[in-house]
């Protein structure tokens, strides 16, 4: 089972809290984190795009790298990790992120692909002219399906005159392409529309985790990806996401995760509900929703896993242990302490990386 890392593109990380580590976006800060999860043998690290914070005393977000050129040159800083990065397809043409992922690939062979980002908060687009109105919401995944076909009939053919309702392509020429012809789509809506794309167009689809301490938590979310899959003969993995939050004991674990927890940046959350809140088509299962349900908001109600070094390496050969589970993307309250932490106290402990059994 493949281990990665979602670096930290924004500022904080995925927690919005005033006693979190609070830390601004470099690539100094994510090179030296990519190394170390490739030092410890992790298998891929993925970087977001956001292009609008959250604002709060913590300035949540407020400070932002772009994903292709931060991916860019940590495949010159890298050799063996795959790196994915995303894009943002309203404010990307398909044409041009091809080339970009091109001209990645080109500098690390093989071990790069795509994150699709459909895009569900009006504020970021908005703010550029970008935002092509509240239709957006219902047709999104539409537009996403065009986007992907474009990217992938020239990387495998080096030419497309795709003609669609958003997207219309004369002649369109890519060269040079990649090796294979393929670079790896990976998808991440929760919702059922989103777990249908992902099963007709992505290689690998993330999960979210949910609560605290409950690993098979997903495990439904991860059943319906695999039955969508099924109906198109395609085989899309699993990536399950969850935050880390780990030390010497349980105890102490619990303590800090309390103490983030009790000093959320409400300012920041509040933002965060509200642009939630304008996708009047969105249900329960969708990203929006989900990320912004108050009970745990302070780090996107993604799954957390909280404990010692033993429970959290037991927690996760359960993830592990869902089917349909290719790998388990991670947070960490701390990013550098964090992978250290994992590389050389957890990982040696998972039956589900036994290749890595001993400590780095």
């Amino acid at each position: 089972m493949d281990i990665g890392v979602f670096i930290p593109i924004g500022n904080n990380g995925w927690l919005i809290s005033k006693s979190s580590p609070q830390y601004m976006p470099t690539f100094e800060l994510n090179k030296a984190i990519v190394r170390k999860a490739e030092e410890h043998g992790l298998d891929f690290a993925l970087s977001m795009i956001k292009l609008k914070g959250f604002g709060g005393e913590t300035e949540f977000w407020d400070h932002n790298l772009e994903s292709f050129t931060l991916m860019a040159g940590l495949a010159a800083a890298t050799d063996r990790i795959k790196l994915y990065a995303s894009t943002p397809i309203l404010a990307l043409p398909p044409a041009i992120v091809a080339r970009m992922a091109v001209t990645v690939d080109s500098i690390a062979p093989g071990r790069f692909g795509v994150n699709i980002v459909t895009g569900w908060a009006p504020g970021e687009y908005s703010q550029m002219g970008l935002w092509p109105g509240d239709e957006h919401f219902g047709n999104r995944y539409a537009r996403a399906a065009e986007y992907v076909t474009v990217m992938k009939e020239l990387w495998s053919e080096g030419v497309s005159d795709f003609k669609g309702e958003f997207y219309e392509m004369d002649d369109c020429v890519l060269s040079p392409r990649p090796e294979n012809g393929h670079i790896d789509i990976v998808a991440a809506g929760q919702s059922g529309t989103g777990m249908r794309f992902a099963a007709e167009h992505a290689d690998y689809s993330f999960i979210l985790g949910s609560g605290v301490n409950t690993p098979l938590a997903l495990s439904d979310s991860t059943a319906t990806l695999m039955h969508e899959a099924k109906k198109t003969g395609r085989d899309v993995g699993a990536l399950s996401l969850f935050m880390v939050i780990a030390d010497e004991t349980d105890e102490a674990a619990r303590a800090k995760w309390k103490d983030y927890h009790d000093n959320a940046d409400l300012a920041a959350l509040a933002y965060m509900a509200g642009e939630s809140a304008t996708d009047k088509t969105a249900d329960d299962s969708s990203t929006a929703r989900t990320i912004s349900l108050p009970e745990g908001a302070v780090n996107f109600n993604m799954g957390t896993l909280v404990g010692s070094y033993e429970t959290v390496a037991r927690m996760l050969d359960e993830v592990a242990e869902v089917s349909g589970t290719k790998g388990i993307m991670l947070v960490f309250d701390d990013f550098l302490e964090g992978i250290e932490n994992f590389g050389t106290r957890i990982q040696p402990l998972m039956r589900s990386r036994p290749d890595h059994s001993t400590v780095a």
